[in-house]
C-alpha cells in the first residue's frame, strides 16, 4: 500500500509522476481550484477586515471526498499544485478540506517535471507559504470588489452581461486610447528621393537624398521634388566618407511568460491563450511512446531570466558538441531579471536537452513542435557567443545635396546561427543583409537610376497581441499569469474585436470605458493600478499587510461607487432625436442604445416598432438609416422580399415586412454543405465570442463548420467540394483546402 499521496492539480501530470515515484506514492489530481467565491453574491466581509468566504465548488465535491479517503490511509501528504500563487492558493484549500488529525502536509514545488527535479523536491518538502497566498488572496478580493460591484452598475445604464475588471478595463483603455491617437493623427505628404549607384566594384547600391545645403531634408510634395531632381541633373556623384565599424550582437535572453507569448504571436501566429495553452501541454507531459510521459519544458508562467546552474553546464556541453568551440562564450551568460520580476522561477527553457526537437517531432502534434522548438532555440541561443557584424555607412554628394547609404554584413552569425528574434511591423526590417561594395573616398560613381517617391506619414499602429502583451508589461499592468486571460476576456466581452491582426475597440468598448474614466478615474488609471501589482508582490514578500492595503484601497472606491450609482449615464435611457422619418407610419425617428449597439427606432412605440440600422461613424455625425441589402430570396410566411440583417450571431435574413412579419431564416452564402449526401447550405455564423464562422443550415442535422470562408472550387489535390480562403502573413490570402487529410495550399 502507499505511504504517501501526492496531489496535483491536472490529471495529465499523474501519469508522468507515478512512472517517476513508484508504488510507494498515490498520486491524485485537485482538477485545478476546489474552492473559490460564492457565485451569487460578494462573499467578503468587508466591516470585519474584508475576510472572504470560500464555497467548495460543485463539480469538485466528489474529487474532495476522493482525496480525503486517500489522505486517511497514508503517513504523509504532499501538496504539489503549480508553483504560483494560484497553486499556492489550491495548495491551502486543500490543506483546509482534506486535512487528518496527526498527519503533517507539506508543499512541493517542480519547476519543471523532470525525474531529477521532481525527486529533488520530494526529498525536502516545504511549509505552505502563507504570504504567498496572502497575495492571491488580496487579487482575488480586489478583483471581486471591482468586478462585484461596478459590473452591475454596467448592467443597469448599458446591457446586462457586461463586465469591469481591475486589470483588463485599463487594458481597454489602452486600446481606446490609441485609436484616439489614430482618429486625431493628420497624415503629412512627404517625398523620398533615392539614387542608384554603381562604382568600381559590384554590387549596385540605393542611397537615399537626406540633407540639402547641410540641412535636413524635407520635400513636402512634387513640386518640390522635381525642382530638386532638376538641379541634380547632370550632377556628379562623388563618394565623400565611408565610415566602416565593426558591431556585436548579443542573444536574447530565454522567454519568461511575456517574451514567450510576444515572440509566438509574431513568428507562429499564436494567440497569448493558445501559446499558453501548448505550453501547459509541454510542462505537463508528452507521451514519447516507450520513454512514457515527459514534461518537456520549465514552469511556464515566470518573470524571471534566471537559468539553474546545472543547466547551465548542459547547454554549454551541448552547444560545444554541436556548433564548436567558436561557438562558446568563455563565461555563461547571466542575465539581469528586472525589478518588478519574482524570480521565483526559472526562465522557459527546455526540461532536459536529451529531447531535441527533431527527434521528439512524431510525438507531437504540429503546434506543439513548434512551440517547443521556439523554445529550444530561445535557450540555446542564449548561452551562444554574441554574432560580429561589420556596418558601413557611406555618404554621397552630388551638387550641394548629400545622400548617405548603409549597410551590414555579419562576419561571424555566432547565436544568429540558431535564433534571431522576431519583430513587430512597425519596428521595420532588419538590414542586417543589406550588402554595400567596397568604396573609397572621392571615388566617382555612376548614376543608374533617379527615382522620387511619394510618402505619408502614418499614425501609431494599433495593438497586435504582441505588442499589447509588451504594453502590459512595460506599464506593470497584470502578471506573466494574467495576459492570456486578459486578452480573452476582452475580446470575450466584445469590448474590443481584433481584424487583421489588430485590436480595434467596439462602439460598447469605447463607451463602457468612457463611463469607467469618468466614474472610477482611479481604478482606471494606468499608474494606480501598477502601483497595486507592486503591493501584491510586497504581500508575497511579506513587507506589506493585506488588510491595510484592502482597507486603503476601499476607501476611495466606495465613495466613488456610490457617486457613479447617482450619476453614472445611462445609456439604456437616453434617446436622442434625429432628423430622420419612420417610413412606416412618419414619425420622426431616434437613436437608442440596444443590446447590438445604437439603432433607429420610431419614437410611436408601441404603437410602431419599426427599426433600423444606423450608421456608427466614430465622431457621430452625419447619422442616417442603413439601407439593409435586398435579396432575391422570398419570405416563406407572408411573400414579402427577404433583406440581409445583422445580429450578435451574425448576419441573417429578415423580412422586409417588419414589424407585422418577423420571419427570418439563416444567411447562406451561396455554397453546397460539402459534407455527403447532407442537401444542406453553409451560411455566415458567429459564435457567441463573437468569431465569424461558417457552418451548414442543417445544424443540428449536420454539424459540418470551418473557420475560413469557403468558396465554390473544388481542391486540385483531394476532389474535395470546396476550398476556404486563409490569410497567411506576407502573402495575403490563399486559398486552401479545408480536409484535414489533404493539406492542399495554394503555392502560387
Amino acid at each position: 500500500m502507499a505511504h504517501s499521496l501526492l496531489i496535483v492539480e491536472s490529471p495529465t501530470k499523474v501519469k508522468t509522476l507515478k512512472k517517476y515515484l513508484g508504488s510507494d506514492y498515490e498520486v491524485k489530481a485537485s482538477l485545478g481550484h476546489i474552492k473559490d467565491l460564492p457565485k451569487n453574491k460578494l462573499g467578503i466581509n468587508i466591516e470585519a477586515d474584508f475576510e472572504p468566504t470560500y464555497d467548495v465548488i460543485k463539480e469538485r465535491k466528489k474529487t474532495i471526498t476522493e482525496l480525503k479517503t486517500t489522505a486517511s490511509k497514508v503517513d504523509t501528504i504532499l501538496l504539489a499544485s503549480d508553483p504560483d500563487r494560484e497553486g499556492e492558493a489550491i495548495a491551502w484549500h486543500i490543506a483546509e478540506e482534506i486535512a487528518v488529525k496527526g498527519k503533517k502536509i507539506y508543499r512541493v514545488l517542480f519547476n519543471d517535471l523532470t525525474k531529477n527535479t521532481v525527486l529533488r523536491a520530494i526529498e525536502k518538502p516545504q511549509e505552505l507559504d502563507a504570504n504567498k497566498y496572502e497575495a492571491q488572496k488580496t487579487r482575488r478580493i480586489l478583483d471581486r470588489l471591482v468586478g462585484y460591484q461596478i459590473s452591475p452598475l454596467l448592467w443597469e445604464k448599458v446591457r446586462r452581461g457586461l463586465s469591469a475588471g481591475r486589470v483588463q478595463s485599463v487594458a481597454v483603455r489602452i486600446i481606446c486610447e490609441r485609436e484616439k491617437e489614430i482618429l486625431k493623427f493628420v497624415s503629412e505628404e512627404y517625398w523620398t528621393i533615392t539614387a542608384r549607384l554603381e562604382g568600381g566594384k559590384p554590387p549596385q547600391f540605393e542611397a537615399r537624398l537626406s540633407k540639402i545645403d547641410g540641412k535636413k531634408t524635407k520635400i513636402q510634395n512634387e513640386t518640390m521634388a522635381r525642382a530638386v531632381l532638376d538641379k541634380l541633373h547632370g550632377a556628379s556623384f562623388t563618394v565623400t566618407a565611408v565610415d566602416e565599424k565593426e558591431t556585436e550582437r548579443t542573444p536574447p535572453p530565454p522567454f519568461t511568460t511575456s517574451k514567450l507569448q510576444q515572440e509566438a504571436s509574431r513568428r507562429l501566429h499564436f494567440s497569448a491563450k493558445k501559446t499558453m495553452m501548448f505550453a501547459q501541454k509541454l510542462y505537463e507531459g508528452i507521451d514519447l511512446g516507450e520513454e512514457g510521459p515527459v514534461g518537456l519544458i520549465t514552469y511556464m508562467r515566470t518573470d524571471s531570466v534566471r537559468i539553474a546552474s546545472d543547466a547551465l553546464t548542459e547547454v554549454r556541453d551541448y552547444i560545444l558538441r554541436t556548433y564548436g568551440k567558436a561557438f562558446l562564450p568563455q563565461q555563461a551568460r547571466y542575465f539581469k531579471t528586472s525589478k518588478t520580476a519574482q524570480d521565483a522561477h526559472e526562465a522557459i527553457r527546455p526540461a532536459s536537452l536529451t529531447f531535441k526537437p527533431d527527434d521528439i517531432k512524431p510525438f507531437l502534434k504540429r503546434d506543439e513542435y513548434r512551440l517547443y522548438q521556439l523554445i529550444w532555440n530561445r535557450f540555446i541561443a542564449s548561452q551562444m557567443s554574441t554574432a560580429r557584424i561589420d556596418q558601413t555607412l557611406v555618404q554621397v554628394t552630388a551638387g550641394n545635396c548629400l545622400f548617405t547609404a548603409q549597410g551590414s554584413v555579419i562576419t561571424f552569425p555566432g547565436f544568429i546561427t540558431v535564433y534571431t528574434e522576431g519583430r513587430d511591423e512597425e519596428n521595420g526590417a532588419d538590414e542586417s543583409d543589406t550588402r554595400l561594395p567596397s568604396l573609397t573616398k572621392g571615388e566617382m560613381l555612376t548614376l543608374i537610376s533617379l527615382d522620387h517617391v511619394q510618402n505619408f506619414t502614418q499614425p501609431p499602429p494599433r495593438f497586435s497581441e504582441a505588442t499589447l502583451v509588451k504594453e502590459l508589461e512595460d506599464k506593470g499592468l497584470g502578471r506573466p499569469s494574467t495576459y492570456a486571460a486578459i486578452l480573452s476576456t476582452i475580446q470575450e466581452r466584445e469590448y474590443v474585436k481584433l481584424e487583421k491582426g489588430r485590436f480595434h475597440p467596439t462602439e460598447l468598448g469605447g463607451i463602457v470605458n468612457e463611463l469607467l474614466i469618468t466614474s472610477f478615474p482611479r481604478i482606471m488609471d494606468v499608474a494606480f493600478t501598477a502601483t497595486m501589482e507592486d503591493k501584491l508582490d510586497r504581500i508575497e514578500t511579506g513587507t506589506l499587510a493585506r488588510d491595510a492595503t484592502l482597507k486603503e484601497f476601499y476607501e476611495s472606491f466606495s465613495s466613488e461607487l456610490e457617486a457613479a450609482k447617482k450619476d453614472m449615464r445611462n445609456l439604456k435611457r437616453e434617446e436622442t432625436p434625429t432628423d430622420i422619418v419612420c417610413d412606416k407610419c412618419g414619425a420622426p425617428m431616434i437613436i437608442k442604445w440596444g443590446r447590438n449597439g445604437r439603432f433607429l427606432a420610431c419614437s410611436g412605440y408601441p404603437a410602431c416598432k419599426n427599426t433600423s440600422n444606423v450608421s456608427n461613424n466614430a465622431d457621430g455625425s452625419n447619422t442616417h438609416a442603413v439601407q439593409l441589402p435586398a435579396t432575391d430570396i422570398v419570405c416563406d410566411v407572408c411573400g414579402k422580399q427577404m433583406v440581409i440583417k445583422e445580429g450578435r450571431f451574425g448576419k441573417f435574413l429578415g423580412c422586409s415586412g417588419y414589424p407585422s412579419c418577423t420571419s427570418t431564416k439563416p444567411f447562406d452564402i451561396g455554397i453546397d454543405c460539402p459534407k455527403e449526401g447532407c442537401g444542406g447550405r453553409i451560411c455566415e455564423k458567429r459564435t457567441k465570442k463573437g468569431k465569424v464562422f461558417f457552418g451548414c443550415t442543417r445544424y443540428p442535422g449536420c454539424t459540418y463548420a470551418v473557420w475560413h470562408r469557403p468558396i465554390p472550387e473544388r481542391c486540385p489535390q483531394c476532389d474535395f467540394p470546396i476550398l476556404v480562403e486563409k490569410p497567411v502573413r506576407g502573402r495575403g490570402v490563399v486559398k486552401a483546402c479545408p480536409n484535414e487529410d489533404c493539406g492542399y495550399r495554394e503555392t502560387s
